[in-house]
């Protein structure tokens, strides 16, 4: 009789349909994503995708003979910088947004006189512009590990410098009319830069738990 049970008890619950551990579920439950976040991060990858896709088109203007939208081109890549900034405040305050958004600006200024030079042929100002280019990426790092325990200054200057790297890529291969490789730097430099909002954004959801809760 006892194995008759026991095999009505197996037929009625299957093992892969066993209700969930209780720790299971509330673990799962512990790391609920809230629509908060999810719009809050789904906007910062949007507009750091923006950084390199208004980046790109900047190169375009500035090294096809006869374009005539690179001042056009260059204000709408700084508005960007601007609502980057902009996407932090409410967790970081007015003083951090517009750091924020004065280095990353910085970033811009910098690449536009490297593309210049690059265009040029002016290797020396280039490596010279480099460097200060790296030590903006290096500041841009200090900055955003300061503020937030959760993200490296390691971590993200590895992130920044590869996207500089990137950016490099899509100019070097602009230049030399190597469209193949162009488009590949720009699809490795929107991918990068996904990876890069994600960490950024996913720090400053761990630093401030309670901001993104509904």
């Amino acid at each position: 009789m006892k194995k008759i049970v026991m095999v009505g008890f197996i037929l009625l619950f299957p093992l892969n349909i066993l209700p969930e551990p209780m720790s299971t579920v509330a673990e799962a439950q512990e790391h609920r994503i809230s629509q908060s976040e999810v719009t809050f991060e789904n906007e910062f990858r949007k507009l750091w995708i923006e950084h390199v896709l208004w980046t790109s088109n900047y190169i375009t203007s500035a090294t096809t003979a006869g374009s005539e939208d690179q001042k056009q081109v260059l204000a709408r890549l700084l508005k960007n910088q601007e609502d980057i900034g902009n996407a932090v405040k409410p967790v970081y305050g007015e003083k951090a947004g517009i750091k924020l958004t004065d280095l990353l600006k910085e970033h811009i200024v910098i690449a536009g006189k490297i593309v210049d030079a690059a265009k040029a042929g002016k290797k020396d100002s280039v490596n010279n512009l480099n460097k200060e280019w790296y030590r903006n990426a290096d500041d841009i790092a200090v900055f955003l590990s300061q503020a937030n325990p959760y993200l490296k200054n390691e971590d993200l200057k590895k992130l920044l410098y590869m996207h500089l790297k990137l950016v490099t890529n899509d100019l070097s291969a602009s230049l030399q009319k190597d469209w193949e490789a162009r488009i590949r730097a720009i699809d490795e430099g929107v991918s990068h830069i996904i990876l890069m909002a994600d960490t950024i954004s996913m720090g400053v959801v761990k630093q401030f738990p309670k901001k993104f809760t509904k």
